[in-house]
This record gives structure tokens, sequence and C-alpha cells, in this order.
């Protein structure tokens, strides 16, 4: 049943939508037109992923806020009541980017698994009015074969991962009051955000070398899109800042 869901909502129509763009790209380049898709469905997913770079955004500019009032010496009940209501002066939910992004997950992993199995138009999986691209090239631009291990693609996908991590917004880091010992969940932000920017960059490398140029195009497009875009935020930010 959720297979049949998969395969329906989400791998079809990104694979129906992959043969149609490598069927009129001139030469058939299936590299171009994974760069293509890639940037549609980022698109497409544009405003729930700016909501989320925003949440974090505005996480981070209240947090002096948020840690005066964990150092006013208030119970744990109060704290909590003040931070709600600091929350809902500036309109902010602190769930909201967490939402976002498990909404964002099946479609980026479905157009992560097109790449991953590999480009193949001849499985049956295409609708009756997408025909079967009459040219396939998989040497992107006449240079690097992406349906092959790409060693020059796997560096870029692990240089993009950590300039995406570099540039998104940090997490809003309350730091304890001197002699305290940091909470569990401090520690865990702090360390997944070292985990993201300086390690993950690896994995990332790694796993795009390990199965295709295609997967490592992908991720390379993708992160990319995401660095624009959190550029773009931090300076929208900046610039009502300067207004208020």
């Amino acid at each position: 049943m959720l297979i049949n869901i998969w395969d329906t909502v989400l791998y079809q129509p990104l694979l129906n939508a992959l043969a149609f763009l490598v069927s009129v790209i001139p030469g058939g380049d299936v590299g171009l037109a994974v760069i293509i898709l890639t940037l549609l469905v980022k698109i497409l997913l544009f405003p729930l992923s700016q909501k989320s770079i925003e949440s974090q955004a505005e996480m981070n500019i209240l947090a002096p806020q948020l840690k005066k009032i964990k150092e006013g010496g208030a119970s744990k009940e109060e704290q909590a009541k003040q931070t709600f209501e600091l929350y809902k002066q500036h309109k902010v939910n602190p769930f909201s980017g967490c939402l976002l992004v498990l909404i964002q997950i099946p479609i980026i992993f479905a157009l992560y698994y097109v790449f991953y199995k590999g480009i193949n138009f001849e499985g049956g999986h295409l609708y009756s009015f997408v025909h079967i691209p009459e040219s396939v090239n998989m040497v992107f631009l006449g240079i690097l074969d992406i349906s092959a291990k790409s060693l020059p693609l796997a560096i870029l996908a692990g240089v993009s991962q950590y300039l995406q991590a570099h540039f998104m917004p940090k997490p809003a880091f309350s730091e304890s009051p001197k002699g305290s010992t940091p909470s569990f969940s401090e520690s865990f932000t702090k360390s997944m955000h070292t985990q993201m920017k300086y390690i993950f960059p690896f994995v990332v490398a790694f796993i795009a070398y390990s199965i295709s140029g295609a997967v490592a195009l992908y991720w390379i497009t993708s992160n990319l899109f995401m660095v624009g875009q959190q550029i773009y935020v931090k300076r929208e930010k900046n610039f009502k800042t300067v207004i208020k």
C-alpha cells in the first residue's frame, strides 16, 4: 500500500518529468535534465523552505531575550510562560521550521531516489503520454559521464554541502551561566551544528562518489540553490532590521 502511494504520488511523477526533460533537451543531455528537474522541485518547495529558514533566523534574533529570561532567576514554569509570551509577541513558532522540513523530506528523498536507481526509462513507469526519449546522453556537457562514479563531482558535492551548512542560519545557542553545566539540548544542538558543517560534507561526498555522478550533480544543484536562498533571507532580514 505505502509502496504504491510512494510510486504514484512521488516517484513516477518525478521520473516522468525527467524523461520529458531529456526528450526536449538538445542531445538528450541527462545532466542538464537533472539540474533543471532539481531546480524545478526546489522552486516548488521554495515557500516551505523559505518559511523554515526565516523561522530559524527569527529564533536567532530572539536569542538574547531568551537568554535574559533563562538567567532571570525565575522558576521553570515562569520561564516557560515568559518564553511563550515572547514567541507570541513576535509571532514566532519555534517548531514551524522542523515541521516544514519534515514535509519536504519525502519529496526530496523521492527526487534523490530517481537518480539513485539509475536513469532507466524502460521500467514501465512512464505515463502513456510521455515517450521514452530517443536520445539519452549520460555524458554531461560532453565532459563527465554521470552514469559512473565521478570524483570531481563528488568533491564538488561535498564542498557545496559545506557552503550550504556555512550559510545556514546558526542555531540560537542559549549559553549557560558561567560555572553551570550546559543542558542536554544545548550540547546536542551545538554538536549537531558542528557535525552538519564539518562532518556531513565528507559523508555527502562519499555517498555521491559511491553511487553515480547523477546523484552528485543533484546534490550540487540542490545545495547551491539553498545557499542562494539562505543569502537572500539573510539580506532581507538585515534590510528589515535597518528599516525598523
